[in-house]
């Protein structure tokens, strides 16, 4: 199934501009009168007639509209600190966005080996994956924020599961994440987790103070980005 992706639509018309009209004229040789398929990044897909196309913009009469399209029940939040190698941060990125995420944190530890992270490159990797995993939705990429005033606006947060993961050994109990999404009735998570040199104490005391759950992921040491993509698999078998 071919999916294009276009901001400029109303509900009646839709219209591809740039990369996204080139790959449909020139890459998959669409023509005036073919029928394709369009996501508006905010839930909604459109089956669309084109009828009027060139290499720079496709114009197209919207035929079918599916609200909520490739949607899922539950609202997942991951603040995850972003890792020395961009790289893995934005393959984190894609496949979360594959399995299904609501919205992404990047926050900066006291320990962060990255203290300066820029989101621009990341919305056209998650354009790509909503339409890959056949989603109408983009996830929201927030600012980044230092780890702190993360967990301080999710203080008054009483709606969500609030998990935080880390590596060290303190002195509170860590619960399997199984056995507490399991025991969760809810559909909001947000989960916390920390860079290659781990949240220091002080951030995961104050996590715990304002109503986050320390969590493990098993037995193995997971660096950053496979971490936080076996959050986003474990909520997304809760659900599914």
């Amino acid at each position: 199934m071919e999916i294009f992706f276009s901001v400029k639509t109303d509900g009646r018309y839709c219209i591809l501009c740039e990369d996204e009209a080139t790959h449909c004229v020139k890459v998959m040789r669409h023509k005036k009168g073919d029928e394709i398929c369009v996501v508006d990044g905010i839930g909604t897909m459109y089956r669309c007639e084109i009828t009027n196309c060139t290499a720079k913009e496709v114009e197209c009469v919207v035929l079918e509209s599916f609200s909520g399209w490739g949607g899922h029940n539950y609202n997942l939040t991951l603040a995850v600190c972003p890792t020395k190698n961009n790289d893995r941060y934005e393959w984190f990125a894609e496949k979360v966005t594959e399995l299904g995420v609501d919205r992404i944190v990047p926050v900066i530890g006291e320990r962060s080996e990255r203290k300066v992270f820029k989101t621009v490159r990341l919305g056209r990797i998650l354009i790509s994956a909503i339409k890959q995993s056949l989603k109408a939705k983009l996830p929201e990429v927030s600012t980044p924020i230092s780890v702190k005033d993360f967990i301080e606006s999710e203080a008054g947060n009483k709606d969500s599961l609030k998990l935080v993961a880390y590596c060290f050994e303190g002195n509170s109990e860590k619960y399997s994440i199984k056995e507490v999404l399991e025991q969760y009735k809810g559909e909001s998570v947000v989960a916390l987790i920390g860079p290659e040199g781990d949240f220091s104490p002080e951030e995961v005391s104050l996590a715990m103070k304002c109503g986050f759950r320390p969590v493990h992921l098993g037995k193995s040491r997971l660096r950053t980005e496979t971490a936080a993509v076996t959050v986003a698999e474990a909520v997304y078998f809760k659900y599914m």
